[in-house]
């Protein structure tokens, strides 16, 4: 931004396309690095536990935590224990 490289050099050396490096560019002199940051939602927590084959006693404490917290949270919701049941029955 400051013009010591040109996009073009400042792309290639990061293996990535000056339309992207253009709109990065852009983005930023409108809103600044908070614009830039990721805001996609990190999705399912237990996706990295379900996966796998053999997990181990650490990972599997790890999982059943993050299962109890979830059923908590959902019981704080209102859901009744029949349905939180019937929920993780269908997963």
């Amino acid at each position: 931004m400051k013009g010591e490289y040109s996009q073009q050099e400042i792309a290639r050396q990061n293996n990535m396309s000056v339309g992207m490096l253009s709109t990065w560019m852009k983005k930023y002199r409108e809103g600044g690095l908070q614009v830039l940051e990721n805001k996609r939602k990190p999705g399912n927590p237990l996706s990295k536990y379900q996966r796998r084959k053999k997990l181990t006693p650490m990972e599997e404490l790890e999982y059943e935590n993050m299962k109890l917290r979830i059923e908590n949270e959902r019981l704080k919701k209102g859901y009744s224990k029949e349905e939180v049941v019937r929920i993780k029955n269908k997963k």
